[in-house]
Protein backbone atom coordinates (compact mmCIF):
# COMPACT_ATOMS: atom_id res chain seq x y z
CA UNK A 1 0.00 0.00 0.00
CA UNK A 2 1.54 3.14 -1.21
CA UNK A 3 1.20 6.05 1.49
CA UNK A 4 0.97 9.74 1.41
CA UNK A 5 1.89 12.02 4.78
CA UNK A 6 0.33 15.69 5.16
CA UNK A 7 2.18 18.11 7.34
CA UNK A 8 2.45 21.14 8.41
CA UNK A 9 5.31 21.53 11.01
CA UNK A 10 8.15 19.48 12.53
CA UNK A 11 6.65 16.36 11.23
CA UNK A 12 6.85 14.24 14.35
CA UNK A 13 3.89 11.39 13.43
CA UNK A 14 5.21 11.53 10.17
CA UNK A 15 8.30 9.98 11.17
CA UNK A 16 7.26 7.31 13.28
CA UNK A 17 4.74 6.26 10.43
CA UNK A 18 7.45 6.08 8.39
CA UNK A 19 9.83 4.55 10.54
CA UNK A 20 7.11 1.94 10.98
CA UNK A 21 6.74 1.50 7.47
CA UNK A 22 10.10 -1.09 6.89
CA UNK A 23 10.25 -4.82 6.69
CA UNK A 24 7.07 -6.79 6.77
CA UNK A 25 4.71 -3.76 6.76
CA UNK A 26 1.99 -3.69 4.44
CA UNK A 27 3.07 -0.03 3.31
CA UNK A 28 5.48 1.80 2.01
CA UNK A 29 5.74 6.05 2.33
CA UNK A 30 5.94 7.45 -1.21
CA UNK A 31 5.33 11.19 -0.79
CA UNK A 32 5.09 13.85 2.24
CA UNK A 33 3.62 16.80 1.40
CA UNK A 34 3.81 20.15 3.64
CA UNK A 35 1.47 23.34 2.99
CA UNK A 36 4.40 25.40 4.82
CA UNK A 37 7.48 26.21 3.31
CA UNK A 38 10.79 25.59 5.82
CA UNK A 39 8.46 22.68 7.86
CA UNK A 40 11.01 20.45 9.66
CA UNK A 41 9.33 17.71 8.39
CA UNK A 42 10.35 17.97 4.93
CA UNK A 43 13.95 17.72 5.69
CA UNK A 44 13.42 14.65 8.01
CA UNK A 45 11.54 13.04 5.12
CA UNK A 46 14.23 13.70 2.33
CA UNK A 47 16.42 12.30 4.86
CA UNK A 48 14.74 9.00 5.16
CA UNK A 49 14.81 8.75 1.55
CA UNK A 50 10.87 9.95 1.25
CA UNK A 51 9.70 11.84 -1.71
CA UNK A 52 8.62 15.52 -0.35
CA UNK A 53 6.74 18.47 -1.99
CA UNK A 54 5.60 21.67 -0.56
CA UNK A 55 2.29 23.56 -1.48
CA UNK A 56 2.05 26.27 0.17
CA UNK A 57 -1.32 27.61 0.90
CA UNK A 58 -0.89 31.16 0.67
CA UNK A 59 0.65 31.19 -2.43
CA UNK A 60 -3.44 30.52 -3.35
CA UNK A 61 -6.02 32.71 -3.28
CA UNK A 62 -8.70 30.33 -1.57
CA UNK A 63 -9.26 26.98 -0.77
CA UNK A 64 -10.33 26.02 -3.94
CA UNK A 65 -7.28 26.41 -5.83
CA UNK A 66 -4.82 25.15 -3.25
CA UNK A 67 -6.86 21.88 -2.68
CA UNK A 68 -6.51 21.84 -6.60
CA UNK A 69 -2.76 21.96 -6.27
CA UNK A 70 -2.56 19.59 -3.01
CA UNK A 71 -4.57 17.01 -5.25
CA UNK A 72 -2.67 17.53 -8.22
CA UNK A 73 0.39 16.65 -6.38
CA UNK A 74 -1.15 13.59 -3.97
CA UNK A 75 -2.77 12.15 -7.70
CA UNK A 76 1.62 12.39 -9.08
CA UNK A 77 2.16 9.88 -6.19
CA UNK A 78 -0.65 7.70 -6.97
CA UNK A 79 -1.32 6.96 -3.09
CA UNK A 80 -3.15 4.26 -1.54
CA UNK A 81 -4.04 5.89 1.42
CA UNK A 82 -3.44 9.65 2.73
CA UNK A 83 -2.05 9.89 6.48
CA UNK A 84 -2.61 13.48 8.15
CA UNK A 85 0.01 13.96 10.66
CA UNK A 86 0.14 17.36 12.11
CA UNK A 87 -1.17 19.11 8.73
CA UNK A 88 -3.11 21.77 10.03
CA UNK A 89 -5.78 23.25 7.68
CA UNK A 90 -9.27 21.98 7.32
CA UNK A 91 -9.94 20.64 3.89
CA UNK A 92 -13.09 21.17 2.22
CA UNK A 93 -15.50 18.48 1.59
CA UNK A 94 -15.22 18.14 -1.84
CA UNK A 95 -11.56 17.43 -1.44
CA UNK A 96 -12.57 15.07 1.57
CA UNK A 97 -15.58 13.25 -1.54
CA UNK A 98 -12.19 12.59 -3.66
CA UNK A 99 -10.63 10.70 -1.09
CA UNK A 100 -12.72 9.17 0.85
CA UNK A 101 -12.33 6.52 2.90
CA UNK A 102 -8.74 6.85 1.97
CA UNK A 103 -7.65 9.43 4.48
CA UNK A 104 -6.62 9.09 8.28
CA UNK A 105 -6.35 11.59 10.53
CA UNK A 106 -4.55 11.53 14.51
CA UNK A 107 -6.07 14.23 16.83
CA UNK A 108 -5.00 14.92 20.68
CA UNK A 109 -8.41 13.93 22.40
CA UNK A 110 -10.65 11.15 23.05
CA UNK A 111 -12.72 11.97 20.30
CA UNK A 112 -15.72 12.21 20.28
CA UNK A 113 -14.54 14.47 23.06
CA UNK A 114 -13.26 17.87 22.06
CA UNK A 115 -13.06 18.20 18.44
CA UNK A 116 -10.75 21.01 16.90
CA UNK A 117 -8.21 23.27 19.17
CA UNK A 118 -6.94 23.62 22.49
CA UNK A 119 -7.91 20.14 23.58
CA UNK A 120 -5.58 19.57 26.27
CA UNK A 121 -6.23 22.97 28.15
CA UNK A 122 -9.80 21.82 27.36
CA UNK A 123 -9.73 18.88 29.09
CA UNK A 124 -7.70 19.78 32.05
CA UNK A 125 -10.50 22.95 32.57
CA UNK A 126 -13.18 19.99 32.80
CA UNK A 127 -11.65 18.43 35.62
CA UNK A 128 -11.16 14.92 32.95
CA UNK A 129 -8.62 12.52 34.90
CA UNK A 130 -7.80 10.53 31.36
CA UNK A 131 -6.77 12.98 28.23
CA UNK A 132 -5.80 10.84 24.98
CA UNK A 133 -5.40 10.48 20.99
CA UNK A 134 -7.87 9.27 18.47
CA UNK A 135 -7.14 8.01 15.04
CA UNK A 136 -10.11 8.09 12.46
CA UNK A 137 -10.99 7.91 9.06
CA UNK A 138 -11.52 11.59 7.61
CA UNK A 139 -15.36 12.95 6.70
CA UNK A 140 -16.75 16.27 5.69
CA UNK A 141 -17.13 16.91 9.23
CA UNK A 142 -14.48 18.08 11.25
CA UNK A 143 -13.12 15.34 13.58
CA UNK A 144 -15.93 13.32 13.47
CA UNK A 145 -15.22 10.28 11.26
CA UNK A 146 -15.24 6.89 12.46
CA UNK A 147 -12.27 6.19 15.01
CA UNK A 148 -9.90 3.49 14.50
CA UNK A 149 -7.91 3.51 17.61
CA UNK A 150 -7.37 4.80 20.60
CA UNK A 151 -4.29 5.81 23.16
CA UNK A 152 -5.46 6.59 26.78
CA UNK A 153 -2.91 9.61 29.04
CA UNK A 154 -3.69 9.89 32.44
CA UNK A 155 -4.22 13.77 33.66
CA UNK A 156 -2.23 14.06 36.38
CA UNK A 157 -2.17 16.83 39.41
CA UNK A 158 -0.14 20.39 38.33
CA UNK A 159 -0.98 19.11 34.33
CA UNK A 160 -0.47 22.26 31.95
CA UNK A 161 -1.50 21.93 28.54
CA UNK A 162 2.29 21.60 27.74
CA UNK A 163 2.97 18.99 29.74
CA UNK A 164 -0.07 16.99 29.03
CA UNK A 165 0.78 17.56 25.52
CA UNK A 166 3.99 15.54 25.80
CA UNK A 167 3.03 12.41 27.18
CA UNK A 168 -0.25 12.33 24.38
CA UNK A 169 2.58 13.26 21.79
CA UNK A 170 3.85 9.79 22.96
CA UNK A 171 0.99 7.94 22.47
CA UNK A 172 0.20 9.39 19.46
CA UNK A 173 3.70 8.13 18.35
CA UNK A 174 2.55 4.32 19.48
CA UNK A 175 -1.17 4.49 18.15
CA UNK A 176 -0.98 5.93 14.44
CA UNK A 177 1.86 3.56 13.28
CA UNK A 178 -0.59 0.90 15.38
CA UNK A 179 -3.78 1.59 13.71
CA UNK A 180 -1.85 2.77 10.35
CA UNK A 181 -0.50 -1.28 10.25
CA UNK A 182 -3.64 -2.39 10.67
CA UNK A 183 -5.38 -0.64 8.10
CA UNK A 184 -3.10 -1.60 5.29
CA UNK A 185 -3.21 -5.21 6.57
CA UNK A 186 -6.48 -5.76 6.82
CA UNK A 187 -6.17 -6.27 10.97
CA UNK A 188 -8.46 -5.95 13.54
CA UNK A 189 -10.04 -2.88 14.46
CA UNK A 190 -10.01 -0.86 17.09
CA UNK A 191 -6.92 -0.01 18.85
CA UNK A 192 -6.93 0.43 22.06
CA UNK A 193 -3.60 1.61 23.94
CA UNK A 194 -3.14 2.68 27.72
Amino acid sequence: MRVALLISGSGSNMVALARSMTGAHPARPVLVVSNRPGAGGLDKAAAMGIGTACVDHRAYDGRAPFEEALDAELRRASPDLICLAGFMRILTPDFVSRWEGKMLNIHPSLLPAYPGLDTHGRAIAAGDRVAGCSVHRVTAELDAGPVLGQAVVPVVAGDTSDTLAARVLRAEHRLYPEVLRRVAGDGPLPVTLR
